[in-house]
């Protein structure tokens, strides 16, 4: 009676696998709580081995092929001990042989699987844009991935979305190809509007050779692993390396032996480090298409994004509907400076992240926010409404353009915890991974213009805030200190209120308590 091999039981953070590995082929013997196979996931690779001894009957899921959890992926017949011996008394022609019926059955296998998938004739479904929030009416078409007649697995990403917070991403649903694109890219798309007809089972000729050949290359080569320079490269791996054009030496294995897998590979394509250098006719081809205007004075026109559209209209409307003014003041960061200094290896140890200067200004302004509701108010038409909690949204600079993701409830976060967070942001913000419930609300906003090299600005408000803190570059200058001139670290800080809302006193006396908590951060702690 045959035994089923099943995948492990993924946690719930895992949703389903990569067959990395299969160490044994149909036919071969295996001994009780020997490896068979591997299962990579996003965090780990996990082992499957034999439940009991027996022989390896039938292998049903192939390399590099996803499974989710407790999946069936092949069976075990019987014929356990006896058979190892005897494999390992059998002559060269009966190895050759059981070899060889391998193939051949992995190679039936595969021309099975082709006579059963429609060839062009497979069921068809609608590919449709995600359904948006009730605050986004719109968005565009920021690109195909795909082209029709590609093939790409279920899952994989068909198109980009991009609407005036985040990109959305649209993926397959099934194994199959684009039949049809009805959107192209550049137009505007409503919520769950039709964007493309997609034939499930179908795909271009590259696809069914490599299922053909798949199959061959388990059969021959056993293990399959590739040693690509001085690297081991798992199945899955290679594909995602052929996929981004990257550079094996630079990707770092963390599998046995070194191995590469696939979440080494993941790593290195959102880190960016391993792309391959670009040829020079390549790069020079790049460099002279880039202004399609003849002369001395080449010109560029390109439509705005949806995201800096909407940047601009809610930036101009700010600046015509709120009755804005700034105050400004100046703040000593030596006390910062020197609790930054003495415990930031500490702070790293036990954290796991940098303590930066943002922690203690989120800080600072969650409690002069409770002291001074007003500040954390908002006008809604001709209410006011005052918020109870303190959720600040952090300014982001990505290269589509300034995002605002909030954190939440600030008072009762702690400076590792603001750091955490603001370190996420900005990681998701440069790789476009921050979804529209990460900006939506907020009570005040924090913006560090000081990163750039900012020495002092005027930030507008972020409707329908009524105030914006501006943080600007720290800058040594000489300051009156007991008498003595000293040369001290200062920073201007400005607050962007609105006078609809906010009295000038108000204003002025909350960027008074944040310059007080900044300069004795142990009022932070003592909250006084």
């Amino acid at each position: 009676m045959a035994t089923e091999i099943k995948a492990p039981s993924f946690p719930e953070s895992v949703a389903e696998g990569t067959v990395g590995t299969w160490h044994k082929k149909p036919g071969d013997s295996v001994e009780r709580d020997e490896l068979i196979v591997e299962i990579e996931t996003d965090k780990v690779v996990l082992e499957v081995v034999a439940v009991e001894a027996g022989t390896l009957s039938e292998v049903l899921v192939e390399e590099g092929d996803t499974v989710e959890s407790e999946q069936v992926l092949g069976r075990i017949g019987e014929g356990g001990g006896e058979s190892k011996e005897a494999s390992e008394e059998s002559s060269e022609k009966d190895e050759d042989d059981a070899k060889e019926d391998a193939s051949e059955a992995s190679d039936d296998k595969a021309e099975k699987k082709l006579a059963e998938a429609p060839k062009g004739g497979g069921e068809k479904r609608d590919v449709k844009a995600p359904s948006f929030p009730e605050s986004v009416q719109e968005g565009t078409v920021a690109s195909w991935t795909k082209k029709v007649g590609e093939a790409v697995k279920r899952d994989e990403v068909l198109a980009e979305i991009e609407t005036d917070k985040v990109v959305l991403e649209v993926v397959a649903p099934e194994d199959g190809a684009l039949a049809e694109i009805k959107i192209e890219e550049g137009d505007t798309v409503e919520s769950e509007a039709v964007l493309a007809v997609f034939e499930v089972g179908a795909g271009g000729g590259s696809a069914d050779t490599a299922d053909q050949e798949a199959p061959k290359a388990s059969a021959d080569d056993g293990d399959s692993d590739e040693q690509v320079g001085d690297k081991i490269v798992a199945p899955a791996a290679r594909k995602l390396i052929a996929e981004h054009d990257l550079d094996v030496s630079a990707i770092k294995g963390t599998g046995k032996d070194g191995r590469v897998l696939k979440e080494d590979v993941l790593k290195a394509v959102k880190d960016g480090g391993a792309k391959k250098s670009a040829p020079a006719k390549k790069a020079s081809s790049g460099a002279t298409a880039a202004p399609a205007v003849e002369g001395e004075r080449p010109e560029k026109r390109v439509p705005m994004t949806r995201l800096r559209k909407t940047i601009a209209k809610r930036l101009v409307q700010a600046q015509q509907t709120a009755a804005m003014l700034t105050t400004y003041n100046e703040v000593d960061m030596g006390a910062v400076m020197e609790l930054r200094s003495q415990y930031k290896d500490t702070f790293l140890k036990a954290h796991d992240v940098k303590l930066g200067f943002m922690g203690f200004f989120v800080k600072a302004a969650s409690e002069a926010l409770k002291r001074f509701p007003d500040v954390n108010a908002s006008i809604d038409g001709d209410d006011i409404v005052y918020h109870g909690y303190q959720d600040i949204g952090v300014a982001v600079s990505t290269d589509r353009g300034l995002v605002v993701p909030v954190l939440r409830d600030t008072d009762s976060m702690k400076i590792a915890d603001v750091e955490k967070g603001i370190v996420d942001f900005g990681k998701r913000g440069r790789e476009g991974k921050l979804g529209i419930e990460d900006m939506q609300g907020g009570t005040f906003t924090i913006t560090n213009g000081g990163i750039f090299g900012s020495l002092m600005s005027t930030p507008i408000l972020n409707p329908p805030q009524t105030a914006i803190l501006g943080m600007h570059k720290i800058q040594e200058r000489p300051m009156a200190v007991n008498g003595k001139v000293e040369i001290r670290p200062m920073m201007y800080l400005a607050l962007s209120y609105d006078h609809r809302m906010i009295d000038g006193k108000d204003a002025v006396q909350f960027l008074v308590t944040i310059k007080e908590l900044l300069e004795d951060p142990a009022r932070l702690l003592l909250e006084i």
